[in-house]
């Protein structure tokens, strides 16, 4: 490690006044960031923890939107969660391991954007709108591929609102050692369509099924996909498995998480 400034402010103005400085960089739950500043790989000069905003933290619901604060740990999103949005909170319990579960946030993992998080399927599957300190941005606009988003300098993510489907279900190939997923796919039905989100499997980034959804839309049952297929171009290929073995996969956990869904 080297030698930084932390500040650990307690409101959101104070935390985007903080950021203001020259190579400040938001410090949510640590998971990535941390790792990466013993790497090297990143040497912001100060730091700005999120982690005392109480504004920033708890899970509210309004009518049929659950509204999720960005400082929100998600070992709180898989408790508080699972009477509202039971899909959302089997998510948030199968991510990594308890020390990260008890450490990372939603918004922290949402704005990162990893290639293999499992946050943004969540969200991209829901139709969620990320709230930041300065306007909403719908959950289409906001993840632009890989560790990128429509996030602007010193912007930090305050809060999440999913729009809570009839039915959902998110279906994860894990990777044993690192738990994140090979190919995720979190599905969502609502009274006007289907949304397929996929994570995991492509160098772009979480993406959207079209040709799933409108499978499912029409008939939602594992039997609609039967004949569909995803290409392996552009698809992340590494020692864990190839293009094409992603895109099988994509294929199979969707079917996995319509037939859970029911």
């Amino acid at each position: 490690m080297y030698a930084f400034d932390v500040e650990r402010p307690t409101t959101i103005k104070e935390a985007v006044d903080a950021l203001a400085a020259e190579e400040a960089q938001a410090l949510g739950g640590g998971q990535t960031l941390i790792p990466t500043l013993k790497q090297r790989l990143a040497m912001p000069s100060k730091l700005v923890s999120l982690t005392g905003i109480a504004e920033m933290k708890g899970i509210s619901k309004d009518g049929n939107t659950l509204k999720i604060g960005g400082g929100t740990r998600h070992v709180d999103v898989a408790k508080e969660a699972e009477a509202h949005y039971p899909a959302l909170a089997a998510l948030a319990s199968r991510i990594g391991d308890p020390a990260v579960r008890n450490r990372g946030t939603i918004g922290g993992s949402i704005a990162n954007n990893d290639p293999s998080a499992c946050y943004p399927a969540a969200a991209l599957a829901s139709g969620a709108t990320i709230h930041t300190n300065s306007r909403e941005v719908a959950a289409d606009d906001f993840f632009q591929g890989m560790f990128t988003t429509a996030l602007e300098e010193g912007e930090i993510i305050t809060a999440v609102s999913f729009p809570v489907p009839e039915k959902a279900k998110y279906m994860k190939f894990e990777q044993p050692a690192s738990r994140f997923p090979l190919v995720g796919v979190f599905v969502a039905k609502f009274a006007d369509g289907v949304r397929v989100a996929v994570t995991g499997a492509s160098n772009d980034g979480v993406f959207r099924w079209t040709e799933a959804e409108e499978a499912l839309s029409s008939n939602f049952s594992a039997d609609a996909l039967d004949g569909l297929s995803v290409s392996g171009d552009g698809m992340i290929s590494d020692l864990h498995g190839s293009g094409d073995y992603r895109a099988h996969l994509v294929v199979v956990m969707t079917k996995r998480a319509v037939a859970g869904a029911h």
